[in-house]
């Protein structure tokens, strides 16, 4: 099941920001819990990815952005 991201995974992700960016920037990621468990250029593909591992927590599919697509606020 594809979900909402619960607060572990927004918690995690936001712990994790940097290195994730560095590594995934402009690649969705499917994650359950604080695992990612695929990766890929398309949400449906990373979603079809995630089915495959037969995975038994809720599944939740987010996208890091490149350099160009992050704006940085003042």
């Amino acid at each position: 099941m594809v979900t909402d991201m619960t607060s572990t995974e927004y918690n995690w992700l936001l712990e994790h920001s940097q290195e994730l960016f560095e590594k995934y920037h402009g690649k969705h990621l499917a994650i359950v819990g604080e695992q990612i468990i695929a990766v890929g250029e398309s949400a449906i593909e990373v979603f079809r990815k995630a089915k495959e591992c037969r995975h038994t927590g809720k599944i939740s599919i987010t996208y890091i952005p490149t350099d160009e697509e992050t704006v940085t606020l003042l």
